[in-house]
């Protein structure tokens, strides 16, 4: 019975194959294609938004021109459109935009804070959860506009009662979304930082919050929206002397029935909430990407 009998490869074949694996390897690592450049990419992000846009602006007009509702209750892109380019050369109209991003800036802060303080407590202690976990979700469902009588009652017509309920609005989701966080990371992770030698704060400061980190941050994502949503509904019923903020000139052109430029500062506090937004989803983004949870594109 004959033997086949196979040659043995000398040391350059098998180099040479051992070269092509690695090269195999090495192109699950990266993308089949190349990454496109940046006026690509740039208006890849950008044409779905402008379309969107023209889509919204088209339907406006086109509910204005079946006459549904008088033109003085609600005008068209024509009338509002041009106060918007009247507005933005107006300095008071740039100081009533610092007015109310400083409040929200500022009681997101404080938000930030007193929320994450408050959900590493309940997600470290199990009595606090018990306690209190449930309270923290039922006042996240309540409405921002139900606590702003007890807020009048306690702060009058001021900065605190606008901050008291941006704070109630904001810090209850900024919890949930830290102990959310800190309920998904693997226990392999933990066993992982203790035999390394992390424990107690040292342990949260290390493993626990940056694993949680992407849930944290939608968690403050949503409590910005419940905040600004707070924030614009205080501007309108608590009006202080001697400050001019956006919700304020909203209110005030609701009372002289000015619609165009009722409607033109909405589209300015849309246009507001748009950009932060982009903030945020930049950095979701760049977070899920750190983490192996999106594709590099």
């Amino acid at each position: 019975m004959a033997v086949e009998v196979v040659p043995r490869p000398t040391t350059k074949d098998a180099a040479d194959d051992l070269a092509v694996e690695l090269a195999g390897l090495d192109a699950l690592e990266h993308p089949a294609d190349p990454r496109p450049g940046l006026l690509r990419r740039g208006w890849s992000a950008t044409w779905p938004k402008l379309a969107a846009v023209a889509i919204g602006l088209g339907l406006w007009q086109a509910v204005v021109l079946s006459q549904w509702r008088p033109r003085w209750a609600l005008p068209g892109p024509a009338d509002v459109l041009p106060l918007l380019g009247e507005l933005v050369v107006e300095g008071d109209f740039w100081a009533a935009i610092g007015i109310t991003m400083w409040r929200a800036a500022s009681g997101f802060a404080l938000a930030v804070v007193i929320g994450t303080v408050l959900g590493v407590a309940v997600a470290r202690w199990a009595l606090l959860r018990n306690a209190v976990g449930s309270l923290i979700t039922g006042l996240q469902t309540m409405p921002s506009i139900t606590w702003f009588p007890l807020a009048i009652l306690l702060f009058k017509l001021s900065e605190g009662a606008i901050l008291f309920v941006v704070l109630l609005g904001a810090v209850p989701s900024i919890a949930n979304g830290l102990v959310a966080g800190v309920d998904q990371v693997p226990p392999l992770y933990v066993r992982a930082g203790r035999v390394l030698g992390a424990r107690g704060f040292g342990l949260y400061r290390q493993v626990i919050l940056p694993a949680a980190l992407p849930s944290y941050v939608g968690g403050m994502k949503q409590g910005w929206a419940f905040a600004w949503r707070s924030l614009l509904a205080g501007e309108l019923l608590v009006i202080i002397p001697g400050t001019t903020s956006i919700g304020t000139r909203l209110q005030f052109a609701r009372e002289f029935s000015d619609t165009p430029l009722l409607i033109a500062y909405m589209l300015v506090l849309l246009v507001l909430g748009l950009l932060v937004d982009a903030v945020f989803t930049s950095a979701d983004r760049s977070l899920r990407r750190r983490h192996g949870l999106l594709g590099a594109s």
